[in-house]
């Protein structure tokens, strides 16, 4: 559920029913773990401090600007004192936290000397250093920096500098690390789940990943916006946490946000692929926690308890949602959020420490060869290649914009070696998909004719210059019109949009997290006074590590998988997409710049007459995609 939400305070659920399997009984109604942290290490706590407090010589760094900006000074828990470095690029600072934890996410507070390039790293040892976090453009302020889904454990956390953002060292004020031991394996009924991996099909943002639902707390009020995961708004969504071994399971705690399942499955999995259904919520049960509507400025969490008949053995546990909460009766799509679940424990016997997250993908080997190229030479589009997008037919409306797409050659057709995407004026001339418009243009892209995954994809084209008008070139996942999938979490990759200025385009990435206007993206500006209506190439390399963007061959954008799911988001990009180009007109883009609101959202008069006189057009010379072999 989005931390927008006000909060009040708890109310009572009078209405959800208590059965022998599932009730709502106290928050502390759990029994505790047999092998728990110190008492005073909470899961709330930073354990950097907390490791500062207990022994002031567990921090150390290359150096100190002078007494008074000393090294533990970033981890008194003092926001106004801080360690600032001598004045090195590869200055560091390190803390001992005295035991292996999993750590979760780190918190950096910046004073104005931050750094520009920089790397987080962890260690057992002290000597052997594993990166998991790596700033290549910092912008200073406070960042966090999590680690989901990367595998961080270790005893010792160090910042190490690579490139100064001023002529002074690095200067922070706070440096946090948040985190827990991994519950050990146990031959006593303990919570098997506490600090091991946990995994999602798909999650809101960074700060609501699934690694929070093994952190060990919740909020007593079941209310506050503390560490949760929270699924994108999808009723078929889960969760599930890896024990680390086959283990026998006797029961499992459920803590939830207001926002929470109103039927699910629990399901064990020896493999995380194949799963058996272990509970589910009766039909009385599933039918009071589908009664209890409330506003959600009013609604909070549930507590759920869910004792077997019998252990169960399974080394993953999983937590299917298969229905969400609603907050009005009626209950439009709109009223339903996420499922949103702060903990989930699992109680029993058996597991393993050295539960781990698996490795992510590296780069690819080989060289690139080209496995698709389209020069327009042809007398018209070849329909092997390509396929045209309608309005009403392969697609609806989308984003306020003005134009019917059709399959016309006045809107797509190929001519003197290039295709050419053409907007026409014609007012209430067009009717498609039940609506009626005054412009048409074109689209065309490669589903089910090229869907692929990896590549380096280019394109060289020339621009129509003019408020609103919007040509794009640019990748959408081939999954996009699955249901249980949908946009963002498809993912996009728009190699190149514009929105009628003549001086510069854009690149982004869209997922969950990081959609619509809160995308990852760029402007560039055309070096030397060029132009958006000359030829320009346009390109991406999208690899398993990083998505890079170019315009004519220079570097424009990097967005690296890494500081995405560190900062941002998940990172969508390891299925096939497909190629898209069109000629876009007004919409909510252009609008958010040009600001014009008629007579069309986004597009003024002056770009109508230009596109009624006609030569309003996206030309494209050639489309090249790579892949290695």
């Amino acid at each position: 559920m989005p931390s927008r939400v006000p909060r009040v305070p708890r109310t009572l659920l009078a209405a959800l029913a208590t059965t022998a399997l599932l009730s709502t009984g106290p928050v502390l109604a759990a029994p505790a773990p047999a092998a728990a942290a110190p008492a005073a290490i909470g899961w709330d706590t930073d354990r950097a401090a907390a490791a500062h407090a207990v022994n002031p010589a567990a921090v150390t760094a290359s150096g100190s600007e002078h007494a008074g900006t000393a090294p533990g000074l970033a981890f008194d828990g003092n926001g106004a004192t801080r360690w600032s470095s001598d004045f090195t690029d590869g200055a560091w600072i390190r803390i001992d936290l005295g035991s292996v934890i999993r750590v979760d996410r780190v918190v950096l507070d910046w004073e104005a000397a931050y750094g520009k390039r920089y790397v987080l790293e962890a260690s057992r040892s002290g000597t052997d250093w594993t990166p998991f976090y790596t700033e290549t453009a910092g912008t200073g302020g406070s960042v966090t920096a999590h680690t989901h889904p990367q595998e961080v454990t270790g005893r010792y956390v160090r910042l190490r500098g690579l490139e100064r953002a001023t002529p002074y060292g690095y200067s922070l004020w706070s440096f946090k690390v948040y985190g827990g031991e991994p519950a050990p394996a146990s031959t006593v009924r303990s919570n098997l789940a506490l600090h091991h991996p946990a995994y999602s099909d798909y999650y809101q943002h960074a700060g609501n990943s699934p690694a929070f639902v093994t952190d060990g707390g919740w909020p007593g009020n079941l209310k506050d916006d503390a560490t949760r995961w929270s699924s994108d708004w999808n009723a078929n969504r889960w969760v599930s946490v890896d024990l680390g071994a086959p283990s026998s399971i006797s029961s499992v705690d459920l803590y939830w946000e207001a926002a929470y399942a109103v039927d699910y499955q629990l399901q064990v999995s020896d493999d995380h692929r194949t799963w058996r259904t272990v509970y589910q919520p009766s039909a009385a049960d599933v039918a009071a926690r589908r009664a209890n509507v409330t506003s959600p400025s009013e609604a909070v969490g549930l507590h759920d308890t869910i004792t077997l008949p019998a252990p169960v053995t399974g080394r993953y546990v999983r937590m299917l949602g298969t229905e969400r909460r609603s907050f009005h009766n009626p209950a439009p799509a709109t009223a339903q959020f996420g499922y949103s679940l702060y903990e989930f424990q699992v109680w029993g016997t058996g597991g393993s420490a050295f539960a781990a997250y698996p490795a992510l993908p590296a780069e690819q080997s080989g060289t690139y060869r080209t496995t698709f190229f389209d020069d327009f030479t042809g007398t018209s589009l070849d329909r092997s290649r390509w396929r045209v997008v309608r309005t009403g037919t392969e697609m609806g409306p989308v984003n306020g914009e003005s134009q019917a797409y059709v399959d016309s050659p006045d809107a797509v057709r190929t001519e003197n070696g290039r295709l050419v995407l053409r907007a026409r004026y014609c007012k209430g001339c067009t009717r498609a998909g039940g609506g009626t418009y005054d412009f048409t243009s074109g689209r065309v892209d490669t589903h089910t004719r090229l869907d692929f995954t990896y590549g380096r994809v280019s394109a060289r084209m020339k621009l129509p210059v003019g408020d609103g008008f919007w040509p794009a070139f640019w990748l959408l996942g081939s999954d996009v019109d699955d249901p249980a999938v949908s946009w963002p979490a498809s993912g996009e990759t728009d190699i190149m949009e514009n929105i009628g200025y003549g001086d510069w385009t854009s690149s982004a990435l869209h997922g969950p997290g990081y959609s619509a206007d809160g995308n990852v993206g760029a402007r560039q500006t055309y070096p030397g006074g060029g132009t958006a209506d000359q030829w320009h190439t346009y390109a991406v390399e999208w690899t398993p590590t990083a998505m890079r963007f170019f315009v004519d061959d220079r570097p424009v954008q990097e967005t690296t998988r890494n500081k995405l799911e560190s900062t941002r988001g998940q990172w969508v990009f390891d299925h096939n997409q497909y190629v898209i180009l069109n000629l876009a007109l007004g919409g909510a883009y252009p609008a958010g710049w040009n600001k014009v609101t008629t007579p069309y959202w986004g597009l003024p008069q002056s770009s109508v007459d230009k596109i009624a006189a006609g030569g309003v057009q996206a030309e494209i010379d050639w489309v090249r995609v790579e892949q290695k072999s």
